[in-house]
């Protein structure tokens, strides 16, 4: 699936997202055109996950310096400092957003004569060039994560951290993926992920699409799953890691990683380096994106909670590094991450 549907196309003009709101019953492309565009497209779901996140706010800068471009170079860069501000606000928590921005700030800064021809010219390449790196870097982090699944293994995951959520392969769901490519049979336990179903939705159906063996859970039956035995190990994604190693992701990963705890089951966090936020200490400074009540009093068209109840909508919360068996990263497997190890990854 990672190569035959592309979660994201670049036109040359324009940037072509999957709309994964309408997943799985339709597959339909949302055209973006410029960087206000994106920013809708990050802020309402149309794309989610940390690297996508990332790789299409970069294309977004690129398509507002294509658009700029016949401007005088002050309305240029006047112009271009407001797409990095749109797409700045448009998510809080996946730190791949701000990331990618910085990287196309230095691609802006580098650009010869900051002259608006060709300034859009690098800044398009800039973007490409993160998009192609995210693929890479996916299938590095495949690579290495696939020794910890055993043959006949059954991997819960929560959320959805597979070509969707990337630029392609996955994260996750890439360790998968690689694993099953190196000839082992795996099937996958997916929790629906509520309160917007990422699990259910999507995961499910890349699962699906891949013919990898998939059952789907609500989340409230994780903790009985594991109680019978029926799962070997946990893998998730992220979307934001402290220095300390304490993991951002999809409301109830917290909770996942308790049981798991509980249970003796490995717990693993895939992401790649650009995930990882040096600048915070602990995952008590992450920022937590608080997204409507509509998505917990209902989905779609249909209403179940009552008018007028109060609602609590954390998208994500906080796992702490001493419920995490290990981080896999494209550089390796950090086990039992700590400070010192997540240092020792950018050390050249």
């Amino acid at each position: 699936m990672s190569d035959s549907v592309v979660t994201m196309r670049w036109t040359g003009d324009a940037l072509e997202l999957i709309d994964q709101r309408l997943l799985p019953s339709r597959l339909v492309y949302q055209r973006c055109r410029d960087a206000r565009e994106v920013a809708c497209a990050i802020r309402d779901m149309v794309v989610r996950g940390a690297p996508a996140i990332g790789c299409a706010a970069a294309f977004g800068i690129a398509l507002e310096a294509l658009r700029l471009k016949d401007h005088h170079s002050a309305d240029f860069e006047s112009g271009l400092a407001r797409g990095f501000e749109v797409l700045a606000a448009s998510r809080p928590t996946a730190v791949n957003l701000f990331w990618a921005l910085e990287r196309m700030r230095e691609a802006l800064a580098a650009a010869p004569r900051r002259e608006p021809h060709p300034a859009a010219e690098s800044l398009v390449e800039a973007a490409l060039r993160l998009y192609r790196l995210d693929i890479a870097t996916n299938h590095a982090i495949g690579r290495a994560g696939a020794d910890l699944i055993r043959d006949g293994a059954s991997v819960m995951t929560h959320c959805n951290a597979g070509a969707l959520a990337t630029a392609g392969h996955g994260t996750a769901l890439g360790v998968i993926r690689s694993a099953r490519d190196q000839g082992k049979r795996i099937s996958v336990i997916a929790n629906e992920t509520r309160p917007y179903l990422q699990g259910a939705r999507l995961t499910a159906w890349e699962m699906v699409q891949e013919r990898i063996p998939v059952t789907l859970i609500t989340d409230s039956m994780a903790g009985h799953v594991m109680r019978l035995g029926k799962a070997d190990l946990v893998i998730v994604g992220a979307d934001r890691i402290a220095a300390n190693g304490d993991v951002a992701n999809k409301i109830g990963t917290f909770s996942l990683a308790v049981l798991a705890s509980r249970h003796g089951i490995p717990f693993y966090v895939a992401a790649p380096l650009s995930t990882i936020d040096i600048t915070i200490a602990d995952g008590g400074a992450i920022p937590i994106e608080e997204r409507s009540a509509s998505e917990v009093t209902g989905y779609g068209d249909i209403r179940w909670a009552p008018e007028g109840v109060a609602v609590f909508n954390p998208a994500f919360d906080m796992t702490p590094a001493e419920l995490v068996s290990g981080i896999v990263t494209e550089k390796g497997v950090v086990s039992r991450p700590d400070a010192a190890k997540i240092r020792n990854l950018f050390k050249a």
